[in-house]
């Protein structure tokens, strides 16, 4: 099974920027396509960006324009630029394979203040 370690969160004001990082434990990473998800306080865990192994990427609509999701398959990593963070952006974020891997990474916090 893999594991995610996920990392770059933090506080940050309206209208800042975060590059969070995903590290996978395995290189069977490389052959899967990767999501990003947040969940807010309250809320169900919601799907935000994906990457296939062939770089296709899609969004939803409420990052489209702000994020970008990548890769470095030689590192195992995943990443995800966030731009123009919102006050609604506060959540923890994770990173996990598609379909779904059983075992999600601890989350790193991202705050954005008003």
């Amino acid at each position: 099974q893999v594991q995610f370690v996920e990392s770059g969160g933090g506080l940050v004001q309206t209208g800042g920027s975060l590059r969070l990082s995903c590290i996978a434990s395995t290189s069977i990473f490389v052959v899967k396509n990767i999501g990003w998800y947040r969940q807010a306080p309250g809320k169900q865990r919601e799907l935000l960006a994906t990457i296939t192994r062939d770089r296709v990427v899609n969004y939803v609509d409420s990052t489209k324009g702000r994020f970008t999701i990548s890769r470095d398959n030689a590192k195992n990593t995943a990443y995800l630029q966030m731009n123009n963070l919102k006050p609604e952006d506060t959540a923890v974020y994770y990173c996990n394979t598609l379909p779904l891997e059983p075992n999600w990474g601890q989350g790193t916090q991202v705050t954005v203040s008003s």
